[in-house]
């Protein structure tokens, strides 16, 4: 009796014992927000994949050295897809259940195929500058977050700047403009703005596809030579945007007369043509290159000058870094903003975090405590608009560094919005989904 009496409290205190690290290790947990990170450091696109990685994860250490998110430290974890669909989904199905706040797939086919997902899971995604253009649609994509702006309001932008330059959008008449786009949703992206901008302005639009990765391009310039477009929309991304400025340099096309999207208008794009791009231009999604932004400062001094930062020193503030950053950026500032709503200082839910990407609202003194003064302008999304933001600005490339050419650049939202309502509701009809109701915006 006395053995089993010994048994039976030494059983008890064992278990004890183990509910007690159970609850300390899921007290541990629930002080920790975990940010999955999609990337591709290896594959024909890491040179572009890489420094938005870097500028993500460096972004993330910041948080956690400011405080983290109201007390809440930030955990992460990468995982590397290759900018493969398939790969990208992958790491999704392996993350998701580790409590992933939200992803961002950064591929436009990645985002086509965790679009069905993520309302499963009740997980949001964050495509800030790609993927779905009618994903700005709140009412029928709940979980898609195409946030500051889409390949819509690019192309928007890119035709606003070539009717300046010929004094007036009416002046477009009779011109002929093509687009040179890579061959994968992504490319595809922008031709129903352009063709409803073509027939609204009366521009002839012919579009040359390319073959991913873009390294063979010979017989699309000879297009180009042949039929001499007044101007050239590049839609590329990686190792084929090099290859048109060298193809255009080659043909002798103008590299003045070409206008490229935020992907295909950063460093890694041009340094290899140098001054043979000399005059190209690309549309940005409001940041460019921010050498001397406080928050690039920051993490200079906190994380590079300690030896704790992501990637070369020298590519901090580049334009993809810049991009990544203020990406994680968005991502934080959703759960900041989730906090506020239902437990501040407390772990939020993936479904939780959905409602505060849907109530992001960073004012000007926002965007400048959080280091982007002069970066970018407001963001203010909604139930109905989950983009919140459709400004752009043009920079060029002056041979050795890009630099700001435009004003600021507002998308017409006479054009986009019939697009995108158009677009979403054919999306909700092929998925039998019906619009949100107004209950619904409030949960």
């Amino acid at each position: 009796m006395k053995v089993r009496n010994l048994v039976l409290s030494v059983s008890m205190a064992c278990a004890a014992l183990s509910g007690a690290l159970v609850s300390t290790s899921a007290m541990a947990q629930a002080k920790e927000q975990f940010f999955p990170v999609l990337v591709y450091r290896t594959g024909a696109y890491a040179p572009n994949g890489v420094p938005w990685a870097n500028g993500y994860v460096d972004y993330l250490k910041l948080v956690n050295l400011r405080g983290g998110i109201n007390g809440v430290k930030i955990t992460f974890e990468e995982c590397e897809t290759g900018y493969a669909t398939d790969k990208s989904v992958e790491c999704y199905e392996r993350l998701k259940g580790k409590g992933a706040t939200v992803f961002q797939p950064l591929s436009t086919g990645a985002t086509f195929a965790l679009t069905e997902k993520a309302p499963v899971d009740k997980i949001p995604l964050i495509t800030a500058g790609y993927g779905r253009s009618e994903s700005a649609d709140g009412g029928v994509f709940k979980w898609n977050f195409p946030i500051a702006g889409t390949y819509f309001v690019a192309a928007d932008a890119i035709i606003q700047q070539i009717g300046k330059k010929e004094g007036g959008l009416a002046n477009l008449k009779g011109k002929k403009i093509a687009l040179v786009y890579h061959d994968s949703p992504f490319g595809k992206e922008p031709i129903p703005l352009l063709q409803e901008r073509a027939a609204q302005l009366g521009f002839q639009l012919s579009m040359l596809p390319v073959t991913a990765p873009g390294v063979e391009q010979k017989a699309t310039w000879l297009q180009v030579r042949q039929t001499k477009p007044d101007y050239v929309v590049l839609w590329g991304w990686g190792v084929m945007n090099s290859t048109a400025l060298k193809e255009a340099q080659a043909t002798g096309y103008p590299r003045e007369k070409m206008y490229g999207v935020w992907w295909a208008g950063a460093e890694p794009d041009v340094k290899d043509v140098g001054a043979g791009a000399k005059g190209y231009n690309a549309v940005t999604m409001q940041h460019g290159t921010e050498k001397n932004a406080d928050v690039v400062k920051e993490i200079l001094a906190k994380l590079h000058d300690k030896g704790q930062g992501t990637g070369p020193k020298e590519e901090v503030g580049d334009v993809l870094y810049m991009r990544g950053l203020m990406s994680a950026m968005f991502a934080v500032e959703g759960v900041r903003a989730a906090q506020e709503r239902f437990a501040k200082g407390k772990v939020v839910t993936g479904e939780q975090a959905r409602w505060g990407y849907e109530n992001l609202n960073l004012t000007q003194p926002k965007l400048d405590a959080l280091g982007f003064k002069g970066v970018m302008r407001p963001v203010s999304t909604s139930c109905q608009d989950h983009m919140g933001a459709n400004w752009a600005r043009m920079h060029t490339w002056d041979g050795s560094k890009w630099q700001f050419s435009s004003d600021w650049l507002q998308a017409d939202e006479q054009i986009l919005k019939p697009l995108v309502k158009t677009a979403a509701d054919k999306y909700a009809a092929e998925k039998k989904l019906t619009r949100r109701a107004g209950a619904d915006c409030q949960s």
